[in-house]
């Protein structure tokens, strides 16, 4: 699965991965490859992006901001974000 994370300023994050955590507005999400669509607002909160089946993750410190999954590609809109 290929994910993108973006700010206004510039791309943070780009490449495949096993699975990315997300901190929806309403609780936490997960998404793995082969995902039905979807669009979701994100809350204030930490991005855990798996990048493969044995744990290895990147932490990404957020502001808020939405997610669109389409076509096993996650792009992740943010205000602001700091890796961690």
């Amino acid at each position: 699965m290929e994910l993108e994370i973006l700010t206004p300023e510039r791309k943070l994050f780009s490449g495949e991965v096993y699975g990315v955590q997300l901190p929806g507005i309403t609780g936490s999400f997960e998404v793995l490859g082969k995902h039905a669509p979807l669009v979701s607002a994100l809350g204030s909160g930490k991005i855990k992006v798996l990048k493969d089946k044995t744990g290895t993750a990147v932490f990404y410190n957020i502001n808020g901001g939405f997610a669109e999954v389409l076509n096993n590609k996650v792009a992740v809109l943010v205000e602001g974000a700091v890796e961690s």
